[in-house]
């Protein structure tokens, strides 16, 4: 795999332009995080770095210290997430006076770095993010023996009584301890109860070490490197999303010094080395599975220059190359086994009034962080979400329950199983948003379905039979179950959403509300779909299974309007007629991306897509124009794809690279990811499509790993946009059934398609030279 790197010549800039007109929503001067400040995480917690030279500036997150996300009048008026600490070092070195500066982040080996020249001294700081050892390790060093002077000063910030209004409950405490090589923050989120804490050490070779009341001073050193060890005492499990009492949530809980004690003791047993070459060795292992290449070299340009040139029209693939990896760095750093599910913002917040909380969002943004999970060989990545989960599935039973005895009296069941489980749009670590009540809210009950499809991808992805059995067949079922409830019978036998809403569409200055509205009939027959199969696969066969089979036939999911276009909305008869005509959301299409009722067998309605999505047009918030590259990417028009990946890099790409809704939201960058490798394959029809959507730009290339439905791992090599090598790795055994393309003349190709019986393990080796 070639080299990987964003990098820079200058340090972040301080306000000005670099101050977006947001920020002081948010409770905080700009100085660069959200543009320029560099992200490294591994699932426990995620860090900024600044790369400064004077004073440099590492922001830490940890996804549980939260306060609750405030609404008013059914709007997100945020809070959420806090800023965990800030961890400044010291060096009094001006910018102006230094050469040979450059700060930089591998892609390929998860690590930070700044270094620069100062009085005849280099130096070099190196930053990573340890997934084995859950800690954040920063090496600082120089080229002269004595040479390395710092202070370091941590701050735990925005410490308060309250946050938003007086008496809101939403403060925060907290205090400094310094004590041998180490300085201990400590403190309490008042809302829940969060009682948090961060160690971090000082292990420096050579040198005076001398400490203060809030700081330790490191003298005339040869090297040092500093670990961050941190955690709450929160837990993820059922009763804290049932206790209703938030400052019970927690109760139960032990303060987090022992398990932070035990986190930093363990790190400090291994040597800076070994703590590398741990990390090295784990982070790999995942973002070495998979790469795509365009025949690009890599570039000689700064990315914020490369970025700026390919705005301007210098359109280099190396740059969509690099995006593709971003895409995959960001996930394996913010969402690991044990950690907690991606955020909107990933793992990293500097905030104490977060952006739309920081929290899951189930109506396109939770769904769009998991999507290159399942098709660029990163699977596993998905099990935070799943034990989360575990976590709120009474929660959402007993909203299920709520909804259904107050809106369908006449459909509930004594049997609490029997009514299903539902979720709304907004989630955090500490409870669930339910489905809104009639004509309130913005979003229709399809976030349940929305939500389930995740675990029918992660399981036709990885071939989990586990998961597909004990939870992934539970939640399709449950949710199926909850949404037949919400289904009213018309005269002419069709059945339709009763309270139905598109997400967050908006008509004469209000959301707008309906009855079977495309994006919930789709989600609905998704669910049903995927539940059918499911049952069908485990052998299981119950009455409940075999009504949903019937009633698939009798959603009316896609409408084709007057102007040919799918219609968001039933009584819609050309584009446009109701709601924003350019509107961010394009929930009407779910049922061709991420769903698969829309399909090449559909003719019609794939044209329909076609036709709604050129209506739609192409800019939009960073994250939408990302899922229209997943839609698109289905309709096989490899053109037509590419000018959305021109769109996300050309507006809505910031000089770090994250994706800007405005403001900084994750989700764009994992959507563009999962867009990329969908337009060079595909398995949702019933086989694997190798190149069902290459843009002529990327006439010439190859790609290694990327997944497919099945448990296959496909690499392909193509020359003038013909294919001359295909690799498929089967994880499991089973049919292959795999689509090249009419024009290959071999022995091995019928109609197109290569079909083979594979075992476990196996792997299998085409040429079409």
């Amino acid at each position: 795999m070639k080299k990987y790197e964003l990098w820079y010549k200058n340090e972040p800039p301080f306000g000005g332009e670099n101050r977006p007109a947001y920020a002081g929503q948010y409770n905080i001067p700009d100085d660069g995080w959200e543009k320029w400040s560099l992200p490294i995480g591994n699932g426990f917690l995620g860090g900024n770095i600044f790369g400064r030279t004077f004073t440099e500036r590492i922001q830490i997150t940890e996804v549980s210290l939260c306060n609750p996300i405030i609404w008013n009048m059914g709007v997100c008026k945020n809070a959420g997430l806090n800023n965990f600490c800030e961890l400044y070092l010291d060096f009094g070195h001006e910018f102006n006076k230094t050469e040979n500066y450059r700060r930089s982040l591998s892609l390929n080996t998860a690590t930070a770095k700044t270094e620069y020249s100062l009085g005849g001294v280099k130096y070099t700081r190196e930053y990573f993010a340890s997934y084995p050892d859950k800690v954040l390790v920063t090496k600082l060093s120089s080229d002269k023996t004595g040479a390395l002077n710092f202070t370091l000063r941590p701050e735990i910030p925005f410490i308060c009584d309250s946050l938003i209004t007086e008496n809101d409950g939403m403060g925060k405490s907290g205090k400094t301890v310094v004590e041998e090589n180490k300085i201990t923050l400590s403190g309490e989120m008042h809302y829940y109860g969060v009682k948090f804490e961060a160690q971090i050490a000082v292990v420096p070779t050579g040198g005076e070490l001398i400490r203060n009341e809030n700081t330790i001073e490191l003298k005339n050193a040869d090297s040092a490197y500093v670990i961050v060890a941190l955690g709450t005492n929160y837990k993820l499990e059922s009763r804290v999303f049932l206790e209703e009492d938030p400052k019970k949530k927690l109760a139960p809980y032990p303060n987090p010094h022992e398990k932070v004690s035990e986190i930093l003791k363990n790190a400090l047993s291994y040597t800076y080395d070994e703590l590398y070459d741990r990390h090295i060795k784990d982070y790999t292992s995942l973002f070495d599975r998979a790469s795509v290449d365009f025949e690009s070299s890599v570039s000689k340009y700064p990315t914020n220059e490369l970025i700026e040139r390919y705005k301007n029209g210098e359109k280099d693939s190396y740059l969509e190359e690099i995006y593709f990896q971003y895409g995959r760095y960001l996930l394996i750093s913010s969402s690991r086994i044990g950690g907690y599910p991606s955020t909107l913002q990933g793992i990293w917040n500097q905030y104490a009034i977060s952006p739309w909380g920081s929290g899951y969002w189930h109506n396109i943004n939770i769904q769009m962080n998991y999507w290159p999970a399942f098709n660029t060989n990163l699977c596993e990545l998905f099990k935070p979400y799943i034990e989360y989960f575990i976590g709120y599935a009474p929660l959402a039973e007993s909203i299920a329950n709520e909804y259904v005895k107050k809106h369908f009296p006449d459909k509930f069941s004594e049997k609490p199983e029997e009514n299903g489980m539902a979720i709304g749009t907004a989630a955090t670590l500490y409870t669930i948003e339910g489905i809104p009540a009639p004509g309130t809210g913005h979003s229709g009950p399809g976030t349940c379905a929305f939500t389930a499809k995740m675990f029918t991808d992660y399981c036709k992805f990885s071939m989990d039979r586990e998961v597909l059995a004990k939870v992934a067949y539970d939640v399709n079922l449950r949710m199926a179950r909850f949404l037949s409830k919400t289904l009213e019978e018309q005269p002419d036998g069709t059945l339709l959403v009763k309270y139905s809403a598109s997400p967050e569409q908006i008509h004469n200055g209000e959301h707008y509300h309906t009855k079977g509205c495309a994006f919930d009939q789709q989600m609905v027959y998704e669910c049903y779909n995927d539940t059918v199969k499911i049952a069908d696969e485990l052998g299981i066969k119950d009455s409940f299974i075999e009504q949903i089979r019937k009633d698939m036939n009798r959603l009316e999911p896609v409408q084709i309007g007057a102007d040919g276009q799918i219609k968001e909305f039933r009584e819609e008869v050309n584009y446009g007629d109701i709601g924003e005509v350019h509107h961010r959301h394009i929930s009407h299409l779910v049922g061709l991306y991420p769903g698969t009722l829309i399909n090449s067998n559909t003719k019609e309605w794939l044209e329909g897509a076609k036709i709604a999505l050129n209506m739609r047009g192409n800019l939009s918030t960073g994250w939408s124009v990302a899922h229209k590259m997943n839609v698109w990417a289905r309709t096989k028009d490899g053109n037509r794809t590419h000018e959305l990946v021109d769109t996300m890099l050309s507006n809505c790409t910031l000089p770090n690279l994250w994706d800007t809704h405005p403001p900084f939201q994750i989700d764009g960058n994992f959507g563009t990811t999962a867009g990329i490798a969908e337009m060079l394959i595909q398995s949702h029809e019933g086989f694997i499509h190798v190149l069902p959507a290459l843009p002529d730009v990327w006439s010439s290339g190859s790609f290694d790993g990327l997944t497919a439905r099945g448990g296959f791992a496909v690499s392909a090599k193509w020359k003038n946009k013909t294919l001359t090598d295909i690799t498929v790795f089967s994880k499991v055994g089973g049919k292959l059934k795999l689509f090249v393309g009419n024009g290959y003349s071999s022995e091995f190709i019928n109609n197109g398609f290569i079909e083979r019986d594979t075992q476990a393990g196996e792997t299998l080796s085409f040429s079409f030279r």
